[in-house]
This record gives structure tokens, sequence and C-alpha cells, in this order.
């Protein structure tokens, strides 16, 4: 039988640049080299430089796994095989769109969180950049596809302050429509504006209107009931002065 540092085991790895927004794909046939991941966990922090000399002071955290089967890898399930857990909507294995009903579990098959043989792909987050440049993935940049649309979200990625115009700094991009080039932004959500600001002040005159209408009717029907002599009904006009 082959030795355990040359025998055939195939595993699949995606690793993932958080700084270029990039991942690239690739295999690795010898178990000697993927043994390394044998026995961590899900959320665990691994040094690869035994993959390869492009990966020499690497370190990656594991995000996720998927085994032979299909079966994703579940956090919190310490072992190394399937298991089959209750299931709430919106967990692994059980789409929220799927419950029939409010508070409905179903039992599913998941795989524990501990990596061993049978894993054939693992999803990798590159944690600290090694001593050289990964082909493909590090050693280039993606720009953001889609820029921040939120009001909140603008202002944080420019350092913004509250009084400053955050539709000046929304991201655009040119776009040829009809022959005729564009610029083209997203339409910023929560965007406090005067206009917005004069609505709700507005909104709060007239219920501040309707409430001393209210009021005024009140007074004026307990005035009636106290000159025709007639009880006044329990609990009403308790906030209301004649």
């Amino acid at each position: 039988p082959p030795s355990p540092s040359t025998s055939t085991h195939i595993m699949r790895f995606v690793i993932q640049d958080p700084l270029s927004g990039l991942s690239k794909k690739f295999e690795i046939e010898e178990e000697g080299k993927v043994r390394i991941f044998f026995g961590k966990k899900l959320r665990e922090e691994i040094d690869i430089s035994a993959l390869g000399d492009e990966y020499k002071g690497y370190i990656v955290k594991i995000t996720g796994g998927i085994d032979r089967d299909g079966f994703s890898m579940r956090n919190g399930v310490l072992v190394n095989n399937r298991v089959r857990l209750l299931m709430n909507p919106g967990d692994v294995g059980f789409q929220a769109w799927r419950a029939r009903g409010k508070g409905e579990r179903i039992r599913r098959s998941v795989r524990g969180c501990i990596v061993d043989i049978d894993i054939s792909v693992l999803y990798l987050t590159i944690v600290q950049k090694g001593d050289s440049d990964i082909e493909g993935l590090t050693d280039v940049s993606k720009d953001r596809q889609l820029p921040p649309k939120r009001a909140s979200k603008i202002r944080r990625l420019f350092n913004l302050t509250k009084y400053d115009d955050v539709r000046k700094y929304a991201v655009t991009h040119t776009k040829t429509l009809a022959g005729t080039e564009v610029q083209v932004g997203p339409k910023i959500q929560r965007l406090v504006t005067p206009q917005r600001l004069r609505r709700k002040s507005e909104k709060y005159g007239l219920m501040q209107e309707r409430r001393r209408k209210r009021k005024n009717e009140l007074r004026h029907y307990l005035k009636l009931l106290k000159s025709e002599g007639k009880d006044v009904p329990r609990g009403l006009g308790l906030h209301v002065q004649l």
C-alpha cells in the first residue's frame, strides 16, 4: 500500500482575500499536504505554508466546508461525521421560505465542524499575508461593483460628519445609454433632506392639531353632561380639565 505521504486524496480549496476582494480555487491531491487541516474546526486559524512555497507565511481561517455527498459543515457541532439535527427556518439545510407554519422545525443532516478525510471542499479566508503574492489573488485588486447606498454607510466610508452633504460623495460610474455616456449612481437610502424634515414637521403638527381637537370636543361634551345633570362615564375625562 502507498505511504501516507504519497497517497492520493483530492481536496478542493476556495481561498478568499478580503483586501483584494478576489477568490481563487485550487486542488491538492497529496494527502500529506492536506493532513494539516485534519482535526481543525471551523473558525480556527492555521498556517498553510505546507501547501507549497507560494503559500509560505500565510495564515487562513476556515470559514466553511462541504463533504463528498454535498452536506455543509455546521459550526458548533463538535463531531467529524454527519448528524441529523432539528433545524429552525433559516438554518443550514432548512431555507426560511420552506417553513409552512410559525415555529416549525425540521430534521436535517449536517456535517460536524471538525475537518476530516471526508471533506471535499474547504472555504478559507486570508487572515495574514505571507512572504510573496499569490497569482490571481493577492497581486491584483478588484473594485467594488456595488457602492454603498445607505447614507450612514457612505458617511462611514468617507469619514463624513452629519453636516456634510452625502449626495456629493455617492460613488457613480459611466454608463452608455442610447449612444450617450451618462453618470449613473445609486439612489441613496435613509437620506435626511430639508424636504423630509419639513414633511416630518408637518406630520407632527397635524398630530398635535388632532390631539387638541379631540380634547376640545371631549371638554365640550363633559360640560354638556354636567349642565344636564348626567353622570360622567367612568374613565372619561380623567386627563381633561373643564
